[in-house]
């Protein structure tokens, strides 16, 4: 049977929904009124998840929880703008004020609450109008065949999307049980459970487990009654498969989403020995402080950043390369060039946005993320640009790279091959911990060590933390590794020799350990069952971990520090540094970035900088920490200015145990 005999004939519209409070409310709703329904509840990853359902409206709800919705509509604008969709958003009546930023963040549609279900339809059929009449090139040439199938519970029949047959390679009409064959055993469960779950009262809900050539998928399903039919849209939760969201249009002068779309669509018709990349640049930190100080500080940074990359560009790259500035706070990068070449322009402009900005009397530390992807046989634009967007997401997923280059199509990623190995690698014990020596500033002593997990790998050699963390997401272990790193560090620590019995020892906390509901006492439970006493116990969070529930891990860490540990931020000056951090939590350490550290030695305003954040910290109580020293000439300034501890390759890279004995004794 070809693709016509298995194409899913559903009916059913994706719609996206991201709501803090009210989400399976809303999506009984819109699933009630034959919508198919792909719903979130936390905007991590949002952009992501809306561009993967194939959605051309999406939904944020942002009563009760205003900043959170400003923030989901700022991560989606860019996305809903690009691919001509339309953004309702669900607003409180007390909240008209920010109805002018929630716009200018990109929403289309509002409704005020109260509202009843029909004036909520009908709100959604309006802003499906608005996207089919916006929808435009980008959808055109942009649009993935969804992943899906439909069971028709009155014929017995099952009928699957051309893509998913294709991925499942079934060519011919399979029966109604043939999806279950294609689900891992263990995870069959929650399959049926889900099905068992539908009913007239309850038309919409969804599980998730693993499909292989994709890896982990949530199947969103939608039972309609009169029809008897089940209709499955299902969601890869590790891809981002519309186009780009970088690309559109947000100030004057700016080279356009569309001109840089035709401009890398010649380049690509034309051919050329050389390959053809794009580069996809995002800032950090510019929303914080586009806000803090106003609009004319930010666009003086935004010219600032753009002279940045224009002059990395042009010394690296030459005047043929495309530069255009594009959303907001993002930037495009297009150029044939050999590889290495291109590697080499991202580093310089990464270098170059690292560097503190001024604008008026403010100065800021912004940095980046850069997504790159190259072209290939029969790419349009919309493809390559996608792929560039889809690495760019992986930067921004990740806690410390910079830098993410797609892997070529057809290839495997090494992130994935390495989360298809991650479980075993746990179960066999090949994960290992490494100490990093932290020294006091005043005395030149080893006070503490920081654990490090590595992964000796059989082919690829050793694998640091960030990179075994950003494999553990694709493949669902997150907790897994961090209840096993967490659990081999203690037991270790605590049997530490004579010579290390008085260091503390800093161990790291991930935003998911932050969102597990009783993790303060299990984590507790832990540390008391290893023997190793908590007051000599640090624990460590990166900014980039308490972005979204801050409130949250107030509590816990709060929880924590009362049981008698210690808790530090760490990375700070590379996340989404903010003084709300420092007023709210419960700190005792602020650990300053490498590279932050690493500018003492640069100009009197980078020296300015690193003198502002250590006093800062200094006079809130913190003792202030420098990760990444490296010369006695860093170490030296660092110390004028107050730092109190640091650790580095100036003192030692991270060591086994025997290594750290050595160095405490010599």
């Amino acid at each position: 049977m070809g693709e016509e005999g298995v194409r899913a004939g559903s009916g059913a519209t994706p719609l996206f929904i991201l709501s803090f409070r009210q989400r399976d409310e809303l999506a009984a709703l819109a699933g009630g009124a034959g919508w198919q329904v792909v719903a979130a509840r936390r905007a991590a990853g949002v952009e992501r998840r809306f561009l993967a359902s194939g959605a051309a409206v999406a939904v944020i709800d942002a009563r009760g929880a205003l900043d959170d919705g400003l923030a989901g509509a700022r991560m989606l604008g860019g996305a809903i703008e690009a691919n001509g969709g339309a953004m309702l958003v669900l607003v409180s009546r007390g909240d008209h004020d920010a109805i002018g930023t929630l716009y200018e963040a990109g929403a289309t549609h509002f409704l005020s609450s109260p509202f009843g279900e029909t004036e909520f339809i009908q709100a959604l059929r309006y802003a499906a109008r608005h996207a089919a009449r916006m929808a435009g090139e980008w959808r055109a040439t942009g649009v993935v065949e969804p992943l899906g199938w439909r069971l028709d519970l009155a014929e017995h029949s099952v009928l699957l999307t051309p893509a998913f047959a294709r991925l499942l390679d079934i060519e011919e009409q399979p029966g109604r049980n043939a999806l279950l064959r294609h689900i891992e055993p263990a995870e069959r469960g929650s399959a049926l459970a889900a099905l068992r779950r539908l009913s007239p009262a309850r038309p919409t809900t969804a599980f998730a487990h693993d499909v292989a050539g994709i890896g982990r998928v949530v199947q969103h399903l939608h039972y309609d009654a009169v029809t008897r039919r089940i209709d499955a849209l299902i969601e890869p939760l590790g891809s981002a498969p519309e186009p780009t969201a970088e690309l559109r249009e947000a100030l004057a002068g700016a080279r356009d989403a569309g001109s840089a779309r035709r401009w890398i669509g010649r380049r690509l018709r034309e051919g050329g020995e050389v390959p053809l990349y794009a580069m996809l640049v995002a800032l950090n930190r510019f929303d914080m402080i586009n806000t803090a100080y106003g609009r004319s500080a930010g666009d003086t940074l935004l010219r600032g950043a753009l002279k940045r990359i224009e002059d990395a560009v042009r010394d690296v790259l030459g005047r043929e390369a495309l530069i255009s500035r594009l959303s907001g706070s993002s930037f495009l990068v297009a150029a044939r060039a050999p590889r290495p070449r291109i590697e080499l322009a991202a580093e310089r402009i990464a270098g170059e946005l690292t560097r503190p900005f001024v604008a008026g009397e403010t100065i800021a530390v912004l940095g980046c993320r850069i997504g790159v992807a190259r072209d290939q046989a029969g790419d349009e634009a919309a493809v390559l640009l996608r792929r560039a967007s889809e690495a760019l997401a992986d930067a921004r997923d990740s806690d410390s790279a910079t830098v993410r280059v797609a892997e070529p199509s057809g290839a495997e990623a090494p992130i994935e091959s390495l989360a298809v190995a991650l479980h075993h690698a746990i179960e066999r014990g090949e994960i290992d911990i490494l100490f990093q020596p932290q020294v006091s500033v005043s005395s030149g002593a080893i006070i503490g060590v920081e654990a490090l997990a590595r992964w000796e790998h059989g082919t690829l050699g050793t694998i640091g933390a960030d990179t075994l963390f950003a494999a553990a997401a694709r493949a669902d272990l997150e907790i897994a590794l961090s209840d096993h790193i967490q659990r081999i560090t203690l037991e270790r620590a605590a049997t530490w020799r004579a010579a290390l019995r008085g260091l503390r020892l800093s161990l790291n906390l991930t935003a998911g350990d932050i969102a597990r509901p009783g993790f303060a006492d299990l984590f507790l439970d832990r540390v008391d069952s290893s023997g190793f006493p908590r007051g000599r116990l640090t624990l460590e969070i990166t900014e980039s971990g308490l972005i979204e529930d801050l409130g949250i891990a107030a509590g816990l860490l709060s929880a924590l520090r009362n049981a008698g540990c210690r808790i530090a931020i760490d990375d700070f000056g590379t996340g989404y540094s903010s003084l709300a951090y420092l007023k709210a939590l419960p700190l005792d350490y602020l650990k300053i970035d490498k590279k932050l550290a690493q500018d003492i030695t640069g100009t009197a305003r980078d020296r300015i900088v690193v003198r502002g954040v250590i006093d800062m910290a200094r006079s809130l109580g913190l003792t202030v920490i420098a990760e990444g020293v490296e010369t006695q000439e860093q170490l030296e300034l660092l110390a004028k200015e107050g730092c109190q501890v640091y650790q580095g390759f100036l003192c030692s890279e991270a060591v086994p145990v025997a290594a750290l004995e050595a160095l405490m004794l010599g």
